[in-house]
């Protein structure tokens, strides 16, 4: 009679082979298909490698399950261990790098303000890095992520009890300590009097729709609370996803003892 936790295994992982399907066929897909931004070009390798990994482990578990292979589902036993590591380390690295930095209140105002330094120098170090920068640049570009507040036609009084996103608040306006003079969401006039403030975003302001705060320090804050925030939440799901790869991996060392009684007994090799 065939084995419980053989039959868990397999089903496990006939699963995710289906799963894996849909993302390598996206990756190639994005890969095949011309014009693409370079966001999406960004995504595609990643997706790609995902999707043949997933593909390569779940058949040599459910091979190794169902067909009582002791060697491939040895070798899926050694890459959810290796999987296992790999994520609690990730989770707790990414807990410490998110760990500092907060967004500044605004008196008055529905949004806060990102200032690059209040947050964990790794981080900054990779924001900041010229090549990684262009990079993600060129995403904010591509996606317009400043085109709602110039498309709601909001009064000033409307802007500023906003609740902008913390990339919207450091990359679509300049800080409030400038003193710029508001036209619109995205219009912002320097004061006549000179700048308030000696802060390098005043100057680097600028009122074309493609340039914006894009190269401001604010920016890059702002998108480092976006990375800090978007951490916090995928760290919290890897400790659910790591109590489950327990759970399957605990029924794999199950499954992988069946098969080594099952050889024994039929005088295969143990």
């Amino acid at each position: 009679m065939f084995r419980l936790s053989n039959n868990l295994i397999g089903v496990l992982n006939f699963i995710t082979f289906l799963l894996s399907v849909p993302i390598l066929g996206g990756g190639i897909w994005l890969a095949t298909r011309g014009g693409g931004t370079d966001c999406e070009k960004f995504l595609q390798t990643p997706m790609i490698v995902l999707g043949a990994f997933l593909m390569a482990v779940s058949l040599a578990g459910l091979v190794g399950a169902c067909c009582r292979n002791s060697l491939l589902l040895w070798i899926y036993l050694f890459v959810m261990f290796i999987l296992i590591l790999l994520l609690f380390f990730f989770t707790i690295f990414a807990f410490v790098v998110t760990n500092k930095g907060a967004g500044q209140v605004v008196s008055g105002s529905g949004y806060k303000e990102y200032r690059l330094g209040d947050y964990s120098h790794w981080l900054q170090k990779r924001v900041e890095k010229t090549k990684n920068w262009a990079k993600i640049r060129t995403c904010l570009s591509d996606a317009k992520v400043c085109r709602s507040l110039q498309e709601a036609s909001l009064s000033l009084d409307q802007f500023i009890k906003d609740n902008l996103s913390p990339i919207q608040s450091g990359c679509c306006k300049p800080p409030s300590e400038c003193r710029f003079d508001y036209e619109n969401a995205t219009v912002w006039n320097k004061p006549a009097a000179g700048f308030a403030s000696n802060n390098t975003d005043c100057e680097t302001w600028n009122n074309d729709q493609s340039t914006l705060c894009y190269d401001c320090s604010s920016c890059k804050a702002g998108v480092i609370a976006n990375i800090k925030d978007k951490w916090k939440k995928i760290a919290i799901l890897n400790i659910i996803f790591l109590v489950f790869l327990v759970i399957v991996y605990s029924i794999g060392c199950c499954a992988f003892r069946n098969n080594r009684r099952d050889n024994a007994w039929k005088g295969g090799y143990p």
